[in-house]
């Protein structure tokens, strides 16, 4: 009898307990999952936000999904995906608070920042305190040696440039080229880069000096002089996602003909709200993803998307790489959940299916011809060109 009474009374308990869960919205099993935080600082805010927005809601879209599916097993834990976020707004004193909080909140991994001057910023800060980020910024001494604790996750502008240069000199005729750029160091380290790509080329230079500071809002003053001397293409380097369509519809209404590019990534809606017809041909890097090569995981994570967030960026086929790169890495050596140095000892050598591509592809890390060590995420290089409301495929390329 006793016995009975224990029987009952544990199945009571546990009934209640489960009914406390559900009503939490909280099945049992993720319940009792450990959680693992992932940062994210970025910039949310201003004329870049479609830069850092990208990266979170594709961060939020990827968390939930895993944590719906019953969390990821890494050794012999299981874990809930948290996804802790920072607008640094652009500025890298924000960069360094917003790192001092991942670093307080005991996080080792996180994704960002978007920018030059912030990935540099909080580079002491990830270094003391053993956290790996992942900064969408290109400066080489970020992933040279001695530094080693940013990876790079996306293709930079000296990788994609003289990619997207020769396409149009081989296949568009183009000759001479002409670059614009907002006065601050991010964009004119690529102008830099960009110039140096043209350069190797043979491509005619008839502008590069030309700047603009990023509130500007009447780019003809602006660009009236370099509309003047007709080049084949106008780069507009490193320009952010606001400033863009302004840029473009400027150029346009001056009366100039040829080709409009750039090394950075771009939002669709943004350039048919701000710049409609105007924007057509406009050619800039895309997301890691076409529907040629996305397999049914990469149709899911924007379905997925589209019903949390009600819309879609192009440049999350991107984006939605960092934190898988993260957790295949920590599934692959567990002890790095808590040590960047296993982390960076797994780097050299990880190898994992990429759930993102059709095929056999693989996710590893790259970068040994551009920074003598792999501090790059291998995603592929997808150059697009816009037309009427949406980006196509122009090509498709790779780096080591």
């Amino acid at each position: 009898m006793i016995n009975r009474r224990s029987t009952l009374k544990s199945m009571v308990l546990g009934a209640v307990s489960a009914l406390a869960m559900a009503a939490a919205g909280m099945p049992s099993a993720e319940a009792q999952n450990k959680e693992l935080k992932i940062g994210f600082v970025g910039v949310t805010s201003g004329p870049a936000a479609a830069w850092g927005t990208s990266n979170v809601r594709s961060m939020q879209t990827r968390a939930a999904w895993i944590n719906e599916t019953g969390g990821v097993k890494i050794g012999d834990a299981t874990y809930n995906v948290n996804i802790v976020t920072f607008d640094d707004q652009k500025d890298p004193k924000r960069a360094i608070a917003g790192m001092e909080k991942m670093a307080q909140e005991g996080i080792h991994y996180v994704v960002g920042p978007n920018v030059d001057d912030g990935a540099a910023a909080v580079r002491p800060v990830a270094e003391a305190n053993g956290i790996i980020y992942f900064p969408y910024a290109f400066p080489k001494a970020l992933y040279q040696k001695p530094a080693s604790n940013a990876v790079l996750g996306m293709i930079a502008n000296y990788q994609s440039g003289p990619a997207i240069y020769k396409y149009l000199k081989e296949n568009k005729g183009v000759k001479t080229i002409a670059f614009v750029a907002a006065n601050e160091s991010d964009p004119l380290s690529q102008r830099d880069g960009g110039v140096e790509a043209a350069k190797a080329l043979g491509l005619k230079i008839v502008a590069q000096n030309d700047t603009y500071q990023n509130d500007t809002r009447d780019f003809t003053p602006v660009l009236t002089p370099i509309v003047a001397l007709k080049p084949d293409l106008l780069v507009l380097s490193g320009v952010a996602p606001a400033n863009a369509p302004l840029l473009i519809r400027a150029a346009r209404e001056l009366g100039f003909e040829g080709l409009i590019s750039t090394e950075t990534a771009q939002d669709a809606k943004v350039l048919e709200e701000g710049a409609g017809e105007y924007a057509n041909g406009f050619i800039s890097v895309g997301g890691a993803s076409t529907p040629e090569i996305a397999s049914d995981a990469m149709k899911e994570f924007v379905a997925r998307y589209t019903k949390m967030f009600g819309e879609y960026n192009d440049e999350s086929n991107t984006k939605v790489y960092a934190l898988e790169y993260i957790i295949d890495t920590l599934k692959a050596n567990p002890a790095a959940i808590d040590n960047v140095d296993e982390f960076k000892k797994t780097m050299d050598t990880f190898s994992a299916p990429n759930p993102y591509l059709k095929g056999d592809a693989k996710l590893s890390y790259v970068g040994t011809t551009s920074f003598g060590q792999k501090r790059q995420l291998a995603v592929p290089m997808v150059v697009n060109e816009y037309k009427d409301g949406a980006f196509q495929t122009l090509f498709v390329g790779t780096v080591d």
